[in-house]
């Protein structure tokens, strides 16, 4: 196949959409523990400091936490009035009150602990950073719905050391159903060298995505992401505010039919790391993924009988290669990961491959 320019293909992406500038979604800034703050607060108030709600209060004295968590503390009975439990976040403090605070974790703080039996597989790792190839399926990060059986929970096992660090290491993520390669960082430097190098776009993501559709040999689309006003559960391409830029450069591996739909095989390089960006990017130029329950549009029907690509059970996406700098040595390093079980038998039944080769549109 003949590579092709992106500039050749401009008309691919669209208008660019502007976005409201902001932190890329691949790290976030966890608010304070429960272990970094005090066992108890104390505060005696003035005279002046009376007839004002508790939690106004509070939330005044103890500017590191937010408003919503001490409301949460003190419906837990966490928060004393001289020495009798607070009946309320509305209840009013008098002048020379004795207020007293023991902060409780966070529920993502109790489920970070070790979890022995979480599958996955370990491709490299040295004493600073950690490889791993994820199977579809496994949640990365604690969250509501999710708070045991994470990524997360397996690295604490397999590497204790791990708990000392914001989020394990981790400082980029995949979605549940996506398989493939994602970087641990395993000591305080390497975790905020990978932090810097994510965001100076110095860190190249290649996955592979099988879409419905005919996709153009190479492009690029550059539309901002937020979350769609109707259904928080999804992401969509628009402007204004909680928008963010986001940009996905893609390359046409192959094509294939079945029952007379064209099916691509893409390799995505990702320049920034939003929630569900190739899906959303990809869904929006009118190349939905094969399997994608959320971003289904009407070029994901086929007909009855192509049955390797109706019962394929997740998105299509898989994170095949990942390249960065060691951030101890400085040397460049490069992984590969062939695709999973399930998507080398959809990829073996519409003529794609080899599934276990590195594919080299982007060299």
């Amino acid at each position: 196949m003949n590579k092709t320019t992106e500039e050749k293909f401009s008309d691919y992406i669209g208008d660019v959409v502007p976005a409201e500038e902001g932190d890329d979604d691949d790290f976030a800034i966890m608010p304070p523990s429960a272990a970094s703050l005090p066992d108890c607060y104390r505060f005696e108030l003035g005279f002046d400091e009376g007839e004002e709600r508790l939690d106004k209060i509070l939330a005044r004295k103890i500017p590191e936490v937010s408003r919503a968590r001490i409301q949460s503390w003190i419906e837990a009975g966490r928060v004393t009035v001289s020495g009798e439990p607070a009946k309320s976040v509305r209840q009013k403090a008098a002048a020379c009150d004795v207020l007293e605070v023991r902060p409780m974790p966070l529920p993502e703080e109790s489920a970070f602990e070790p979890q022995d039996g979480i599958e996955f597989e370990t491709v490299y790792e040295d004493r600073d950073i950690i490889v791993i190839n994820k199977p579809a399926g496994l949640v990365v990060h604690p969250a509501a719905g999710n708070w045991q059986g994470t990524l997360l929970n397996g690295l604490l096992f397999r590497y204790p050391e791990l708990r000392k660090l914001p989020r394990a290491g981790i400082v980029h993520r995949l979605d549940k159903l996506t398989s493939g390669l994602m970087v641990v960082a395993r000591n305080e430097a390497a975790q905020l060298n990978l932090v810097r190098q994510l965001q100076e776009h110095a860190v190249a993501r290649e996955y592979w995505a099988i879409v419905a559709g005919i996709a153009p040999e190479a492009g690029f689309v550059d539309r901002a992401i937020g979350r769609d006003p109707r259904n928080p559960q999804k992401f969509v391409c628009r402007g204004g505010a909680g928008s963010r830029p986001a940009k996905t450069h893609c390359r046409l591996v192959d094509t294939a039919y079945i029952e007379g739909r064209a099916v691509s095989w893409v390799a995505c390089r990702l320049e920034t790391g939003r929630t569900h960006q190739i899906r959303v990017h990809l869904s929006t130029v009118g190349l939905p993924l094969i399997g994608d329950p959320v971003y289904r549009t009407s070029a994901s029907v086929f007909p009855k009988e192509a049955q390797a690509v109706n019962g394929f059970p997740r998105q299509a996406l898989h994170a095949s290669r990942l390249r960065l700098t060691h951030p101890a040595t400085g040397a460049a390093s490069e992984w590969f990961a062939p695709a999973p079980e399930d998507m080398a038998g959809l990829m073996d039944e519409l003529g794609f491959g080899p599934t276990d080769e590195p594919v080299h549109v982007f060299d």
